[in-house]
């Protein structure tokens, strides 16, 4: 079968490798569609050290079952799934909590660390534990099936932030996931959402999935423009870079007893204004994938509660994998995402 391998760092082939062996309970996956992450793009040239080469990349995938296990029984060849990006055991204590995301045995599909190497889906085909297997409705489009790994993410932090309706909030930082947060706390009842980023193109899409008020760090603070529009600050901020200088903005936009929840997750480390964390009692909460919230990201990707085809920017087949790479490396103008596959026709429908 074709894969696109990353052989070492900045430089993606496609190459032919064998089809994947199939163990008793997996199915064996035809991708149609895949997309590239933001996390796969800094594991891309090494600065994120979990794409170790040689790696085939690639977790936010839909396609057709093609065959299954000699233990499989609720899943039969045609069937249209997505699986979860996280590898859970099933069986630590984090998982019996419900904690998937939190593993002891965690592995992520396209990834590999100094714990693990598991092959993704940039490939014709991926062998995928049942366990993990989510069925999709057959009318919804693969490409857009393949951003439920997307969504769940952001649902996911919307959900550990505790958020209730006729909360406000801000999103620092309007590329995927901090767009798709806009559109989880819409759905969420937010009374009012502000987004801030420093690209305008990206904004406009801020906007137009539901966020109220945007800023461009560009030219505004906005901290300062939250505590103008909600005085005291807002009830939740959501942090969706990862970096410090928004890890701080955070803190300063934040009503008192307030929530930020981190869900960016570029520096290894920040700094943090302990005492005004302290003094107004502020809770910091991480967000680590997702945890359940595929069945509720599959029901609104479906209903078009949540509509992610806006920010499909490109289906582009395997073949085109390493220049749409360097496209989003290079940070391409007006640029999401861009959605890989062996079958571009199909993707679509």
């Amino acid at each position: 079968m074709q894969a696109l391998l990353l052989s070492e760092y900045t430089h993606l082939e496609l190459t032919e490798v064998p089809v994947p062996a199939l163990g008793p309970d997996e199915v064996l996956l035809q991708v149609v569609a895949c997309g590239i992450c933001g996390s796969d793009v800094h594991g891309y040239d090494g600065s994120s050290g979990r794409r170790i080469p040689p790696i085939i990349m690639g977790h936010e995938a839909a396609g057709r079952i093609a065959a299954v296990g000699s233990a499989v029984r609720d899943w039969q060849v045609g069937d249209h799934i997505t699986f979860d990006s996280t590898l859970y055991c099933g069986q630590c204590a984090p998982c019996l909590r419900g904690e998937v995301n939190l593993c002891d045995n965690r592995q992520v599909f396209g990834v590999s660390c100094g714990d693990y190497r598991r092959h993704g889906a940039f490939a014709e085909y991926l062998a995928v534990p049942e366990r993990v297997l989510y069925r999709l409705p057959v009318e919804l489009p693969f490409a857009e099936a393949a951003m439920i790994e997307a969504v769940s993410v952001a649902l996911h932090a919307v959900a550990v932030a505790e958020f209730r309706a006729g909360e406000t909030a801000l999103v620092l930082g309007a590329g995927m996931i901090g767009t798709l947060v806009i559109q989880a706390l819409r759905v969420a009842g937010a009374s009012w959402i502000t987004a801030a980023d420093p690209d305008a193109s990206r904004l406009l899409m801020a906007a137009s999935s539901g966020a109220h008020a945007v800023v461009n760090t560009r030219e505004e603070d906005a901290a300062a423009v939250v505590l103008t529009s909600m005085p005291g600050g807002a009830d939740h901020v959501f942090e969706a870079v990862g970096i410090g200088e928004t890890v701080a903005t955070a803190v300063r936009a934040v009503r008192k007893g307030g929530t930020i929840t981190l869900v960016g997750n570029i520096a290894k480390q920040v700094e943090l204004p302990l005492q005004a964390v302290v003094t107004r009692q502020i809770r910091l909460q991480g967000s680590a994938a997702s945890a359940g919230e595929y069945p509720r990201a599959i029901e609104l990707l479906a209903s078009k509660q949540i509509d992610v085809s806006g920010l499909i920017s490109a289906v582009a087949p395997l073949s085109e994998g390493a220049r749409s790479f360097e496209r989003l490396y290079r940070r391409e103008p007006n640029l999401m995402k861009i959605v890989l596959t062996p079958d571009p026709v199909g993707a679509r429908g």
